[in-house]
């Protein structure tokens, strides 16, 4: 799907929907904007379900301020009017109230991007302004200051957050960021305090080079990859769903009967990939005209070294990431299918998987899938799509029981002799 090329009220009921849906605002809370090459801008209405708007909905603000529509426009107008006028080279502007979000509103904090350097990457200047009365010209000025200082994120004092982008995608991207690592740092308070990366550390991130591959022409594929192309958009669309990836950040790679492997392509939306968007590599090149996730020469050499591993994931769940920004251990000893399903989980230092892969590679395995990368991410091996789904899910799911259970007490592990009665039942 080419989302840029929907109408301005399409994309704005689309983006709503998500965020809605995602309990990131409620039915009157939170406003959208989308300034057009007219000058027109497209705008939520005021007092209307959020829950259901339609294209109908979405309120037409002319430049000499003739309004057109149904509906009030927001009653947040004046700011996006003024954020617009500070900066010409925004076009969209999102504002709402997450949970994660609020609590550090609250506080007239903003979250610590500096844990991950994805994160920061992406949310790199976010600003804190004042609070003043919602709708009011004083709530404009502070917030449009901020954006003419030169940020793109401003955390309103008891309020909620403010983005600005270039389009509205990218909006709702540094939003769903911002907020992932806001419920990443709340995650992590039972566990101790985040790790915060060091400029050069974060320039480990920033060096990465996208993978050089040469390009081939793929001709018409084979039933058996338009089939694994279809089960990972499944698979990418669900893990999407239950928030194990943004929409931007996650990827499935699967290996093929020919020898290839498809990967996950490189900043395309999770929520809308279809198989034609997944890319095909074979003998170290990619599909002509498609660009796979950086992490693919990674993927590459893992099928390389480990012929019984087929399918491999890398993602960022909130709950997991908690102990990997913090350095607490995690003990897959939670339940029996926790231990089934992810064994020994183990542990490797920030940048092992960005300027060279060797340790990732040497030390994962289908005895040993599961690895968190401190302060990056999890990766998982397994010998399929469904089984490193799975393996996702349990990881993520049961590092949201440990940390349930620390605000209870201190949860107990199955001990070793009940680990060796497993491992001789199901043959691990």
């Amino acid at each position: 799907m080419n989302f840029h090329l929907l109408h301005p009220a399409d994309q704005i009921c689309m983006m709503m929907e998500r965020i809605y849906a995602f309990g990131m605002t409620t039915t009157s809370g939170g406003n959208l904007s989308i300034k057009d090459s007219d000058g027109d801008i497209w705008i939520t209405p005021g007092s209307i379900d959020k829950g259901t708007l339609t294209r109908e909905d979405i309120m037409q603000v002319k430049p000499d301020g003739t309004v057109i529509g149904p509906h009030k426009p927001s009653v947040e107008l004046p700011f996006h009017k003024m954020v617009y006028e500070k900066r010409p080279d925004l076009k969209a502007v999102l504002h709402a109230h997450p949970p994660a979000l609020v609590a550090y509103s609250a506080l007239d904090k903003r979250p610590q991007t500096e844990m991950i350097a994805s994160v920061n990457y992406i949310c790199n200047n976010v600003q804190t302004a004042g609070y003043a009365l919602p709708g009011s010209k004083k709530l404009g000025n502070l917030i449009a200051q901020k954006f003419e200082d030169g940020s793109d994120i401003v955390m309103m004092a008891s309020h909620g957050v403010v983005v600005g982008a270039q389009n509205l995608f990218d909006a709702f991207m540094k939003f769903e960021t911002l907020d992932y690592c806001a419920r990443i740092e709340i995650n992590a308070a039972p566990l101790g305090k985040p790790r915060i990366l060091t400029p050069e550390e974060l320039n480990l991130y920033y060096m990465r080079s996208f993978p050089q591959l040469g390009d081939y022409y793929p001709g018409e594929y084979g039933s058996a990859e338009r089939y694994y192309r279809s089960v990972m958009c499944k698979f990418i669309r669900r893990a999407y769903n239950q928030q194990l990836f943004t929409s931007t950040q996650g990827t499935f790679s699967r290996r093929l009967p020919d020898g290839s492997f498809i990967i996950t392509p490189y900043n395309k939306d999770r929520m809308y990939l279809e198989p034609e968007d997944i890319v095909n590599i074979r003998n170290g090149r990619k599909e002509q005209g498609k660009n796979p996730s950086r992490a693919v020469k990674m993927h590459q050499a893992i099928y390389e070294k480990h012929p019984d591993i087929n399918a491999v994931a890398i993602a960022h769940p909130p709950n997991i990431m908690a102990f990997a920004v913090t350095g607490a251990e995690f003990d897959a000893r939670l339940i029996p299918e926790s231990y089934i399903m992810l064994k020994q989980v183990q542990r490797l230092p920030y940048g092992s998987n960005l300027l060279e892969h060797n340790q990732v590679v040497d030390t994962i395995s289908m005895k040993n899938p599961v690895e968190i990368i401190d302060n990056d991410c999890v990766v998982i091996a397994g010998s399929g799509l469904l089984n490193v789904f799975d393996r996702l899910e349990v990881l993520e799911y049961s590092a949201k029981s440990v940390l349930a259970a620390k605000q209870l007490g201190e949860p107990d592990t199955i001990t070793p002799e009940e680990v060796k009665e497993i491992e001789a039942a199901f043959q691990l």
